[in-house]
């Protein structure tokens, strides 16, 4: 006498996808993502489960991102605070001090160019580097362009070394500060 022990299998069941997350990028590529769950895990040699997640890109449009498509441009910082013309030329005398603030941005990317000059050499991938706005730098709205956007990648080129530029992503900023020595201006 034979006893059938019979097992059927059982196939993976999903459920439906959940919503698409934000883009990833607030300003430019990035990309989306969404997933779904398993409901019945297969056993018993069933239909294995099909794909969990989904991912698209997707182009971010923030109203912030003119901010983020500007260009920083940057000087060392020996080229320091509260220059005055000696021609007394009046588009350059002293105007009303604004209060500056500093940036404190994580370079991302440098090109080969930054090495030609020892203040520019500094500017390399993953170094924090406290970028000085003044007043003579900022714009009508009382920022220097190109400061960037809080966790975004931005970017910026150095005014005094030809071919160096790069970009970084900003992780703060603190108002009526002055960076250390070694640090970089806006301009």
């Amino acid at each position: 006498m034979s006893v059938c022990v019979c097992v059927s299998a059982i196939d993976c069941v999903v459920g439906s996808w959940g919503p698409w997350s934000s883009c990833t990028s607030p300003c430019g590529v990035g990309s989306t993502e969404r997933s779904r769950q398993v409901s019945v895990p297969p056993r018993n040699g069933g239909t294995p489960c099909p794909d969990l997640k989904q991912r698209r890109g997707c182009f971010g449009n923030n109203s912030n991102c003119s901010t983020a498509k500007e260009v920083a441009k940057i000087l060392p910082d020996s080229f320091k605070r509260n220059f005055k013309d000696p021609w007394r030329r009046p588009h350059m005398m002293m105007k009303k001090e604004k209060d500056s603030y500093c940036v404190h941005l994580r370079v991302k990317q440098a090109s080969a160019a930054c090495k030609l000059k020892l203040w520019s050499a500094q500017l390399v991938r993953e170094r924090l580097v406290c970028a000085e706005c003044q007043s003579d730098a900022m714009s009508k709205s009382d920022r220097c362009g190109g400061d960037g956007l809080q966790s975004t990648r931005t970017f910026w080129a150095a005014a005094s070394v030809p071919g160096c530029h790069g970009s970084w992503i900003r992780e703060s900023s603190s108002e009526r500060c002055r960076c250390p020595h070694y640090s970089v201006l806006f301009v």
